[in-house]
């Protein structure tokens, strides 16, 4: 989807935004005497998108100016009078890309397609994307040959004509410091009250007009619209509507949920009584419906496009009613639970006898043995790519997804095309941008990529008004997590701890106490069941040459089959669906229209 673009004309850059999403206020436009800036998504504040434009104008549009990056949810292009600047924020969940070629740069958009229109595909990408779920937004590579990634954090500066004068990653501003200090252990309930307060920072952010939360009855999305209720509530947001959306299963596994929905949403609108439950009836859904055109239709493959039709149903429920803004809890697994990680620093420090003593109390609270959790978090990160060769040799015992892991190759990826074009590479990119040197560290970097993959919310805006929202990957509630202890955030037995403290006064006991939540494992195995049969005679019957090239489609549909009978793991799955993704997205790729919206002239400098 293009929310903006800057061409070239006669040596002057020109630059245009889409007309709908400007009047929605997905797309703002700030001039001053430094220049002109088009801002996609929001910059400080959903409610002062207007203000928080002006302010990144303002900071960057200085001569020689390099302020650091300001928190949000945006793109931006800004033309300056003697330069233009192109940016994402750090978690980067709008897409911004540009043509290059020789060093100067021809065209900039939030669309790879748009830009990629008759450039060829490039094979490198397509192993980047193989490696696993998170390998698109944290790589420059595209699918298409002289279109690049502007990345996370990111400051691309060109001249006024497009010459590339530099590329500089920049960091947001860190947040306020923890209470507890460095080196004297955790005060009780300090740390609790530090993330209630980045959190509470992080909904306020979020609120709009009429914003929406996704409630679950689990921990995380109940904390998120309790605290945007009592935000409203308070007085403390500003007045607003709130919609409290959730999608109601009927039978089966799911249906387990209801009695914690119930209960949340009479808590939470005990604090909001003017809260607005829309519950959306999704019994009938399986993954997998309408393959076709959720994993066709996107930019880029969509690794998830498989679960797509769950969240476009509530999206469509969002977007009836007006809402601006629709925040979810997604993040909260790797971002405010205990970092089991901490047992690599351990190790690697040479505390063997405190790591084996932790080791253990992990194993204990998580009904694990501990050798797994000294596989998991201490041998694995450090040595990747042999831990995974080693357990698929172990687990694979002549099944397609057994010991199938992050980073090893597919069997259906023909060994040629991953030798030709950088598989191993890619691989062990991607294993390093995972564990880092800092395993413990490296874990919040990652989660932002794993816990949110929202191309469906991009790919919508236009039509729904909103984008998808993730307090919990806020940087300050991640800056917050990352400098507490390893003993202020576990507690064996109770997964975040520190949250469920922080939300002590606010949740319902029974929420509060479950440490479990059943999985969406039955709408996966449905949409199998269902869709199993298709998604093969898709694969078989695509006419894409790349296709052909790449997997071995025989070797594909086995690894459907296995998990229609639930072979493999959640690894083995994630795998196998970005495959089915990619053949899909290439055998609709000549098909899709790539037409535009209406846009209008922004400014036209000289």
């Amino acid at each position: 989807m293009e929310a903006l673009r800057l061409e070239w004309a006669g040596g002057a850059p020109r630059l245009w935004a889409d007309e709908a999403m400007a009047r929605q206020g997905l797309v703002t436009t700030v001039s001053s005497g430094a220049g002109t800036a088009v801002v996609v998504g929001w910059v400080g504040s959903v409610r002062d998108r207007a203000a928080g434009a002006r302010g990144l104008l303002g900071d960057f549009g200085r001569p020689g100016a390099a302020p650091r990056l300001p928190t949000g949810d945006y793109a931006a292009v800004l033309v300056c009078r003697d330069r233009i600047l192109l940016m994402r924020d750090e978690h980067a969940r709008i897409p911004l890309f540009l043509r290059e070629s020789g060093g100067r740069v021809s065209a900039v958009s939030t669309s790879a397609r748009r830009l990629g229109g008759g450039a060829e595909l490039d094979r490198r990408y397509f192993c980047r994307y193989l490696t696993g779920n998170m390998a698109q937004p944290h790589s420059e590579l595209t699918p298409f040959t002289g279109v690049q990634r502007i990345l996370g954090g990111e400051v691309v500066e060109l001249s006024v004509t497009g010459q590339v004068r530099g590329r500089v990653p920049r960091r947001v501003p860190p947040a306020e410091a923890p209470s507890v200090p460095a080196g004297e252990g955790p005060r009780p309930g300090e740390a609790a009250k530090d993330l209630r307060r980045a959190l509470e920072n992080a909904v306020g952010r979020r609120m709009g007009t009429m914003a929406a939360c996704h409630v679950s009855g689990g921990t995380d999305s109940t904390s998120i619209a309790l605290l945007a209720a009592r935000l409203l509530a308070t007085g403390e947001a500003q007045p607003g509507g709130l919609v409290l959306l959730s999608g109601r299963f009927d039978s089966g596994e799911l249906a387990g949920e209801q009695p914690y929905l119930d209960e949340a949403m009479e808590e939470i609108r005990r604090h909001g009584p003017a809260a607005r439950q829309v519950i959306v009836d999704v019994g009938d859904m399986a993954d997998f419906d309408d393959f076709q055109h959720h994993a066709g239709d996107p930019d880029e493959p969509h690794a998830h496009a498989f679960r797509a039709p769950f969240w476009s149903r509530l999206h469509a429920a969002a977007a009836e009613l007006g809402c601006d803004t629709l925040m979810t809890g997604c993040g909260a697994d790797p971002v405010v639970d205990a970092n089991p990680l901490h047992l690599h620093r351990l190790a690697r420090t040479g505390q063997l006898r405190q790591m084996t003593k932790q080791a253990r109390a992990w194993a204990a609270g998580s009904e694990r043995g501990v050798r797994d959790v000294v596989s998991a978090y201490v041998v694995q990160p450090a040595f990747p790519l042999t831990a995974e060769r080693v357990t698929a040799l172990l687990r694979r015992r002549g099944t397609v997804l057994g010991g199938l892991g992050s980073f090893a190759r597919p069997p259906w990826l023909r060994s040629g095309f991953a030798r030709a074009h950088g598989y191993r590479e890619a691989s062990v990119a991607e294993s390093r941008f995972v564990f880092g040197r800092r395993p413990e560290q490296s874990l919040y970097d990652a989660a932002n990529y794993l816990a949110a993959p929202d191309p469906l919310s991009w790919r919508r805006a236009r039509q729904d008004g909103f984008f998808l929202s993730h307090p919990f990957l806020d940087p300050e509630v991640i800056a917050v997590m990352r400098h507490l202890p390893a003993e202020a955030t576990f507690c064996p037995g109770r997964p975040k701890a520190v949250l469920r403290e922080a939300m002590a006064d606010l949740l319902p006991p029974r929420i509060r106490g479950r440490a479990v939540k059943v999985p969406f494992n039955e709408l996966y195995a449905r949409g199998l069941r269902t869709h199993g049969d298709e998604l093969m005679d898709l694969c078989r019957s695509a006419r894409h040459p790349l296709v052909a090239e790449m997997f071995d489609i025989e070797t594909l549909c086995r690894a459907v089959r296995e998990a229609r009978l639930g072979i493999g793991d959640a690894y083995s799955s994630d795998r196998m669906n970005s495959s089915l993704a990619l053949v899909m997205w290439l055998e609709r790729w000549d098909h899709h229209s790539g037409a535009a919206g209406a846009t209008m002239p922004v400014t036209a400098c000289s």
